[in-house]
């Protein structure tokens, strides 16, 4: 499934970008020192952007013997050219230094760039900068216990000590983001092209610092014969909402129905109601049991509900008077507050299939993995919005199998039940069930509160309800939901936002 690159930026994993280079040689004749010249001098203005003037500051920049210490290495070039005091330091003797990084460390011994090995470096003498170059998005496996030294003695540095690095922060996966076992501490890090996948990666928000995405003159070609298959969300896929008809109605802004609720758990369906109003939705309706109507009405007038039946919870009987309140809603957030009676499980086997577009979320999930049968009834206009916990139950592994690798485990949800997956938590994985993935930039602690998952699952409903493919509606719905945690931190720095406010914030957080 393509992608609107508008709306959304390649996301390679190391061996797409890899191959990305040697396309550009191969296909397009270009020379792979001009890529690392261009990728050196967008190191440099990158890093004199983040700190300013380096003219007499002490750079001291750390090259290992790959691509990303030729790197480095050419940027010491640039640096001094600018007045810069550098030094480098070798992991490796200067004459192993190969190809590429070979011919820049040579020429920075022409230049008389001062130049030592690696373990000669006194970490005593605190440079004003430190360029991390040591090793690439290529690293995988275990940092050897010399280089977890170099990392370890670059993180007790003093703050006074700017450390940027390349590509990636040394120790840290370009697949996964996760230390290996250590890690750079970065206060920025430019990489080249794309961002990669690990660096999208929520565990990898400490080391990265500041992520600066520099282009190198990878031809557009390349990009088109080798496409990566996951893409990090822009910010212009806002403007996938288009703008607001004058002669829009409450019939034709949406109309979404909330199916959901039970005695006890009045709180989810209201607050999926809210996301959904707060959106944009021009009707939205809480079809909830007859108990619970009264609990749950209380106090918002904005939401319509229609109790069905008499209990505090669905059971069967009540399945066709839902689904025939549905018939005509652009979409359903099925599953807030629903409950876990052994009976609901008999309701949704009863309601599904549904005549309209679906989001399915919470208890809703929870009787889709204990009822494989419910698999079946799902369509690929379908959104699952399951948190880490859910995804695990639902693919029959641990949270932490789960997290170990957040883009498969998307696309393995999406995959297994055939349609859009959402899997929640920092930097939200979106995927298709052909692989297609994107992930959200945005990391906003406030969301880490009760309910936020609702307000999702009404916010991608009413996104739903529209003209949008069931991934936009989702990929939009995740990146528009972050925006609103983000701004709620600066009157909630602390968080201790209420989910309610999530909803609140909007309609504001896509206008300031």
């Amino acid at each position: 499934m393509l992608l609107d690159s508008c709306y959304f930026d390649p996301l390679p994993t190391p061996a797409e970008i890899a191959a990305w280079d040697a396309a550009s040689v191969a296909e397009c004749g270009m020379s792979f020192l001009a890529l690392m010249e261009n990728a050196s001098r967008e190191a440099m203005h990158a890093l004199v952007g983040e700190v300013g003037d380096v003219r007499g500051a002490s750079v001291l920049l750390l090259a290992g013997p790959g691509n990303n210490g030729g790197d480095a290495v050419a940027l010491a070039r640039h640096l001094a050219g600018r007045g810069a005091q550098v030094r480098i330091a070798l992991a490796r003797p200067r004459g192993r230094y190969k190809g590429a990084a070979g011919y820049n460390a040579r020429l920075a011994a022409k230049l008389a760039l001062p130049m030592l090995p690696l373990t000669r470096v006194d970490w005593r003498d605190v440079p004003d900068i430190v360029v991390d170059g040591l090793l690439g998005t290529g690293f995988s496996g275990e940092l050897r216990p010399e280089l977890v030294r170099v990392v370890e003695a670059v993180n007790e540095l003093p703050d006074r000590a700017y450390v940027f690095a390349l590509d990636i922060p040394s120790g840290l996966s370009g697949a996964t983001g996760r230390p290996s076992p250590v890690a750079v501490r970065a206060r920025a890090t430019v990489t080249f092209e794309a961002a990669k996948t690990g660096l999208a990666a929520a565990e990898a928000a400490p080391y990265v610092g500041k992520l600066l995405v520099r282009e190198i003159g990878i031809p557009p070609v390349v990009k088109e014969r080798h496409p990566c298959r996951a893409h990090r969300i822009a910010p212009g896929i806002l403007q996938a909402l288009g703008p607001v008809s004058p002669v829009l109605h409450k019939g034709s802004a949406g109309r979404v129905v909330v199916v959901g609720g039970s005695r006890g758990l009045t709180g989810a369906p209201l607050l999926a109601a809210l996301g959904a109003l707060r959106s944009g939705a021009g009707l939205v309706s809480v079809a909830c049991p007859g108990a619970a109507e009264v609990a749950l009405k209380a106090g918002f007038p904005d939401v319509m509900t229609m109790p069905m039946g008499t209990a505090g919870h669905f059971g069967a009987a009540e399945a066709e008077a839902v689904r025939n309140f549905c018939k005509g809603a652009g979409a359903v957030a099925l599953g807030p507050g629903l409950g876990r009676h052994g009976d609901t499980g008999d309701f949704l086997d009863a309601l599904l299939p549904l005549p309209c577009r679906l989001v399915l979320d919470a208890d809703g999930l929870y009787f889709l993995a204990q009822r494989p049968e419910l698999a079946a009834k799902i369509s690929a206009e379908t959104v699952i919005t399951p948190h880490p916990g859910e995804a695990a139950r639902l693919l029959g592994a641990s949270i932490p199998e789960v997290e170990a690798d957040r883009l498969e485990s998307a696309r393995a949800l999406a995959a297994k039940y055939g349609c859009v997956a959402v899997l929640k938590g920092p930097a939200t994985v979106v995927a298709a069930p052909d692989g297609t993935a994107a992930v959200s930039p945005v990391i906003a602690p406030n969301l880490a509160v009760g309910g936020s998952g609702d307000v999702l699952s009404g916010l991608a409903a009413a996104l739903l309800a529209g003209p949008h493919t069931p991934l936009l509606a989702a990929c939009l719905a995740v990146y528009w939901h972050g925006l609103g945690g983000a701004r709620l931190a600066a009157a909630y720095p602390r968080r201790g936002n209420l989910a309610s406010e999530i909803a609140d914030m909007l309609p504001r957080a896509i206008t300031e």
